[in-house]
C-alpha cells in the first residue's frame, strides 16, 4: 500500500494577510478566493498579479488558511513555492507584500521583481 506524503503549501499568509483576504472576500458574495499569479513585465522582469476569483481553474492550487482562500495559477506555482504573503499598512499605502525565497531582486519602485523557479539558486547573488 503506498504511503501518503503531505505536500507543503505553495504559500502561507501572515495573520494580517488572512484578515485582509477575508475582508476582501466578505465584500464580494460571489468571490471564491483571491487568485495569485505572476506575469512578465516591469523593469525587473516579473510582476505579481492578484484578482478576485469567482471560480476555480482546472489546475489552480488552492491554499486555505483560517478561512482565507488563495487560488494559485499553475504557471506561478514554481515561482511562489515557499512564499509568505503579508499585508502591510504605513502612512502612505496599504498593500500585500510577498516574502519570496525565489526572488533575486526587485526594482526601485517595488512594482516588479526578478524571480527564479524554486530550487534554481534563489537567494544567491548573481555573478
Amino acid at each position: 500500500m503506498p504511503t501518503l506524503r503531505m505536500m507543503p503549501k505553495v504559500m502561507t499568509m501572515t495573520p494580517a494577510a488572512v484578515s485582509r483576504v477575508n475582508a476582501l472576500m466578505a465584500g464580494n458574495p460571489n468571490a471564491l478566493g483571491l487568485k495569485i499569479g505572476v506575469k512578465k513585465g516591469g523593469c525587473a522582469g516579473m510582476e505579481y498579479t492578484m484578482t478576485v476569483a469567482e471560480e476555480k481553474g482546472a489546475h489552480d492550487e488552492v491554499v486555505e488558511q483560517d478561512g482565507a482562500v488563495l487560488l494559485i495559477e499553475p504557471s506561478a506555482i514554481i515561482y511562489l513555492l515557499g512564499t509568505e504573503m503579508d499585508y502591510k499598512t504605513d502612512k502612505l499605502a496599504s498593500q500585500f507584500v510577498f516574502n519570496n525565497p525565489n526572488q533575486r531582486s526587485a526594482c526601485g519602485c517595488g512594482e516588479s521583481v526578478n524571480l527564479v523557479p524554486a530550487g534554481e539558486g534563489a537567494g544567491t547573488s548573481a555573478e
